[in-house]
């Protein structure tokens, strides 16, 4: 693309040089620290820390409608660094120069509207964003590129090296940091703990596969979890889970994203999200908190979270009264939903304070959360995608969180919901499996309803030379066992003769 094609205001703002002011910041001191280390809670009270551009008011001087023509032109360029997260540079990353940036083909993953049949069933417009898009197929790439990028940036400024990048995972975080650990190599290694058992056979082989060392440990995500907090505090790695506050940065790209696929057009949205470890759900309400503070949306969208009631810490937190809220952790259940399987989220903290901020930014309640049955996550996700969609469990989750929302007049008909497929479909394909094969545990509480079922049916023409590999079927022999299989298709389907 010329820039030359476009109107001055636009191009002199159209590559962004590092710039900003960055920290962290702890919320619960308010103390800020240098980020030229690797912190993950904070050195005085051990709270969790967000990332602040203390001069992030320097976005004001920009309007929202010139903000609006950067991003959209940016579409149009070819520069790898701007074609993914990093669109959102100022917003996410303004003090990593472009040459930093680790593009690996993650973001701006497709926004595709739910057929008509869905719609229908569903109660509203209906959008899902197929975040299964990205290079490891889930929505974890976003926080990824942005805590690989940042790493680099400190690699290139000779302030790491030799890195060991640790994360605790219910697949894909371990996916993801493998993947985007194994393109920096040799600087970069891969450690990751999973829960023995509890983790597709499609997700175990992503980090086997990009090189990662791997270790399954007895118990739930949350047991992997403490063991790399420990190993974060006592020895020289870098954590990649949520608790590494430039993974919720990169994920606010999302938020980002829907914006600019609607036009920025915002306020008659129902953004549902799965809630999880909370750091994706954090990461949405600061990226819409920040394109209403420098005029970029001019209305904040409402928010669902949505979790099953085999891990539900966060719907508890909020269905007791405002003035008797404490947070306590809870003893998860099998969930096919894996990695909503979280009973104590990291991110917990910053959900509190976002949310507060959230609603008194919009004058009124727009974030909402919900629980849902394991049996709704199947029958919804399976529902999806007999519809046209990619789903995973937990875009099926959402859809399943819709419908509740919907129920609650917390969603109403006349708004435009956009659902977040997390992963892609192939990854729980196993749930699938044992659905439709009326094999899933008892402890899932689900029944396989016959009407969702679809297996696979066996054509073997009786009385007939059958092909077997190596030994085909030739002259009469072949005529004989086409026409026979023909014959049997048709009466399955119900052909009639043309």
């Amino acid at each position: 693309m010329n820039l030359e094609y476009l109107p001055r205001k636009i191009r002199d703002n159209l590559i962004p040089a590092p710039a900003g002011n960055m920290c962290y910041y702890c919320l619960e001191c308010g103390q800020r620290f240098d980020i030229h280390r690797l912190l993950y809670t904070c050195p005085d009270c051990g709270q969790v820390l967000m990332l602040e551009d203390t001069d992030f008011q320097r976005l004001k001087n920009i309007d929202g409608k010139t903000w609006r023509e950067i991003f959209d032109a940016r579409q149009m360029l070819k520069l790898p660094a701007l074609r993914g997260i990093y669109r959102f540079h100022e917003f996410i990353g303004p003090i990593i120069p472009l040459e930093a940036v680790v593009y690996l083909g993650e973001g701006h993953t497709p926004v595709i509207e739910a057929s008509s049949q869905l719609q229908a069933m569903a109660g509203c417009r209906l959008f899902y964003k197929n975040d299964g898009q990205n290079p490891s197929a889930s929505f974890k790439d976003r926080g990824m590129a942005s805590a690989l990028s940042y790493i680099n940036y400190l690699l290139r400024q000779g302030k790491m090296e030799n890195v060991l990048a640790v994360c605790a995972s219910t697949g894909d975080t371990s996916a993801a940091a493998a993947l985007y650990s194994a393109y920096l190599q040799p600087a970069v290694r891969t450690a990751v703990l999973l829960p023995e058992g509890k983790v597709t056979s499609q997700q175990l082989a992503q980090p086997l596969g990009s090189g990662a060392k791997v270790f399954e440990i007895p118990g739930v995500f949350d047991d992997c979890m403490k063991i790399v907090e420990v190993l974060s505090e006592r020895y020289n790695v870098a954590l990649l889970n949520s608790k590494n506050a430039w993974r919720i940065l990169g994920q606010e790209s999302y938020s980002y994203e829907i914006a600019q696929a609607f036009d920025y057009r915002t306020a008659d949205l129902a953004v549902v999200v799965p809630v999880g470890n909370a750091g994706n759900i954090t990461a949405v309400m600061n990226g819409f908190l920040k394109f209403l503070e420098t005029g970029i949306i001019d209305a904040l969208p409402k928010i669902i979270g949505v979790q099953s009631m085999h891990a539900d810490p966060v719907v508890r937190y909020y269905n007791t009264p405002a003035g008797k809220r404490k947070f306590k952790p809870v003893t998860v259940k099998p969930s096919v939903a894996q990695a909503a399987m979280i009973g104590n989220p990291v991110s917990m903290p910053r959900v509190i304070r976002l949310v507060d901020k959230y609603n008194d930014m919009a004058g009124r309640q727009r974030v909402f959360f919900v629980e849902v049955t394991e049996q709704k996550i199947m029958d919804w996700q399976l529902t999806a995608n007999r519809h046209g969609h990619i789903a995973c469990t937990h875009g099926g989750e959402c859809l399943a969180g819709l419908q509740e929302a919907l129920a609650r007049a917390m969603v109403t008909e006349d708004d435009t919901a956009v659902l977040d497929s997390t992963a892609h479909a192939l990854k729980f394909v196993g749930f699938q499996d044992m659905y439709f094969q009326g094999q899933l545990q008892r402890s899932f509480n689900v029944v396989s309803k016959p009407e969702l079922i679809n297996l696979p049916v066996k054509i073997r023409p009786g009385g007939l030379k059958l092909p077997q590999p190596g030994e085909p079927l030739t002259g009469r022999d072949l005529e004989r066992f086409v026409q026979a299989s023909a014959e049997t298709v048709a009466l399955q389907l119900n052909l009639k003769k043309g």
